[in-house]
């Protein structure tokens, strides 16, 4: 049986960052990351972005080159995957029957693109978007596809339907609430970003109900049938409804967990010597009051992943950083940060007709989050505002010629 002292399980952004931190930290002992792509840790947002469109080939977003991890002694496991954990044991079983033994074992699976239930979820020319493949496999049918239908307005469907635009697709975007982004945004960013998708020929649909999928003897989709019976044309349909956490070995072998798994301010999941980091950790997180979340950003990877490697070093600093995320859509580069859940007031910094404006969240008066749109210097200096709880006025921070940093305590 091989044997670790640190088995990573996960070789995206926060297995790979797991390995380097590890070894930016002195760790002497072996590592082994195992992934169940061929391909090595790569990053993942340009998937719906720069790799899609064609702006950046896949050599240019891998997170470290071959000869980084061979130099630093990370073995990769890769085209495996772990089918179930024995904490007793500490041993992982792969799918392929082999086992490997670890001293400590951290899971940084994230999760798979959400599925639709309805009939026709099995169709071909059906996507999600997680990983190269999936991104190839549209590439790849790119020349024989008009119509593209995008069930869903968070971020991957909205960012892929801005790809799929510029290609000269007809684009549908369906979302099932009454505006885009909802469940991350408020109001004011939601509306800004139907116009511009709208101004770029994309049809965008609210409140849409997604009756079936429909498609030919070939097992092609042909189409998206609506609740009301109508069909929308569609050669391609792709499915950003969210992920589900890859926790299930976890959560069979013990751990505390359901909508992921949990973890302490260190990262460790109720097994022993078992950490979990990025999409998957359930985690009590300061930026939003404390509720326990999962937060699926690269940020929180590979904060998380550096938390639970210095903490196998024998450090004792807890996991607080601050959120942040990005978006780019045609030319609009979103930046935000902090966590808004949980806001009662808004407050809109400029003009969104200028393109280049911010909206400010506050929740008691007190600033927690702030959604950038080509605004980079209120991004720069909000961080400030989050992180100090700030309570500012609210006619300085609507003023967008009143830096924020101005705003802080003195």
């Amino acid at each position: 049986m091989a044997q670790y002292d640190v088995l990573i399980v996960g070789a995206g952004h926060g297995g790979a960052q797991a390995a380097v931190a590890l070894r930016q930290n002195k760790f002497e002992g072996t590592i082994a990351i195992v992934g169940d792509e061929p391909e090595l840790p790569y990053e993942r947002p340009p998937l719906s972005k720069e790799y899609f469109s064609g702006e950046k080939s896949f050599d240019r977003i891998l997170i470290r080159p071959a000869t980084f991890w061979a130099e630093r002694n990370v073995d990769m496991l890769l085209g495996k995957r772990v089918e179930s954990v024995d904490p007793a044991g500490h041993a992982v079983t792969l799918t392929d029957g082999s086992t490997i033994g670890y001293g400590k074992l951290i899971w940084a699976t994230g999760g798979a693109p959400r599925k639709l239930t309805c009939s026709g979820h099995h169709l071909s020319g059906v996507h999600g978007v997680r990983t190269r493949e999936d991104a190839d496999r549209m590439l790849g049918e790119m020349e024989r596809t008009t119509n593209v239908v995008v069930i869903g307005g968070g971020y991957i469907g909205l960012e892929a339907a801005a790809v799929l635009s510029k290609f000269g697709k007809k684009v549908t975007v369906l979302e099932a609430l009454d505006r885009v982004l909802a469940r991350v945004a408020g109001e004011a960013l939601s509306r800004f970003y139907e116009a511009e998708h709208r101004a770029h020929g994309v049809d965008v649909q609210l409140g849409a109900k997604v009756d079936c999928i429909v498609g030919d003897d070939q097992d092609r989709v042909t189409g998206v049938q609506m609740h009301d019976g109508t069909v929308i044309p569609a050669d391609m349909v792709i499915v950003g409804i969210g992920i589900v956490p890859a926790v299930e070995p976890l959560i069979a072998a013990g751990a505390a967990g359901g909508n992921g798994v949990d973890v302490d301010e260190y990262c460790r999941t109720s097994l022993p010597d078992i950490y979990a980091i990025g999409d998957c950790a359930m985690h009590a997180n300061p930026f939003a009051d404390g509720a326990r979340i999962r937060l699926e950003s690269v940020q929180n990877a590979n904060d998380q992943a550096t938390t639970a490697a210095k903490h196998i070093l024998g450090g004792t600093d807890a996991y607080h950083a601050v959120p942040w995320f990005w978006s780019n859509q045609y030319d609009l580069r979103l930046q935000t940060m902090g966590l808004s859940m949980g806001y009662d007031e808004t407050i809109v910094r400029g003009d969104p007709a200028n393109r280049s404006f911010s909206v400010v969240y506050l929740k008691n008066g007190r600033v927690l989050a702030l959604d950038c749109v080509n605004a980079v210097k209120d991004y720069v200096q909000g961080k400030a505002l989050v992180t100090g709880g700030v309570s500012p006025d609210k006619a300085s921070l609507a003023d967008p010629e009143i830096p924020l940093k101005s705003l802080l305590p003195a």
